[in-house]
């Protein structure tokens, strides 16, 4: 009979990098350590429902309830906060995007489930069939889902490039 523990610490050393780097992309990078430890700590216990062998799309899914959750927590703060103070009006800009501004504004011209499906195959490296695992949808939603976001894009960045510029 294999070892649970052992063979969960295997799949905790191969995958921890690629999830913290999934939270890194999402989160504020003072919080992916403890978002990371949640995912696992909820991998653990629910380890006996992972298909061997989609480990990492699975991670990406409990990962992307622990941001869900993590996001609400920061919003109902910043709602408690925002009652006493005043908001601070700089908003983070996605490093991966600082470099084109016009892919910036094009990226979130995306509703947040484009966004999402194209950041879990390109930026994060999955499969379509991974994707699917990791957004809960079959793959061939997964490959419907990526082919209209990959068509808003290019649409919305094609409008990015033809829009006059702004000074």
């Amino acid at each position: 009979m294999p070892d649970a523990r052992a063979e969960f610490d295997d799949v905790y050393r191969r995958h921890l990098p690629a999830v913290s780097a999934y939270l890194a992309r999402r989160v504020d990078r003072a919080d992916v350590e403890d978002l990371a430890a949640d995912t696992f700590a909820v991998a653990w216990r629910k380890r006996a429902s992972v298909t061997p062998g989609e480990e990492l799309p699975w991670l990406y899914r409990i990962a992307s309830y622990q941001v869900a959750n993590h996001r609400r927590r920061v919003a109902v703060r910043a709602h408690a906060l925002a009652l006493f103070s005043a908001p601070d009006a700089a908003p983070a800009a996605d490093a991966l995007l600082e470099r084109d501004p016009e892919l910036a504004r094009a990226w979130r011209a995306l509703p947040g489930a484009q966004r999402e499906v194209l950041a879990l195959v390109v930026l994060d490296g999955l499969g379509v069939g991974e994707a699917a695992i990791a957004l809960g949808v079959s793959a061939n939603a997964a490959s419907i889902r990526l082919h209209r976001a990959k068509k808003a894009l290019a649409d919305a960045l094609a409008r990015e490039r033809s829009a006059p510029p702004t000074t």
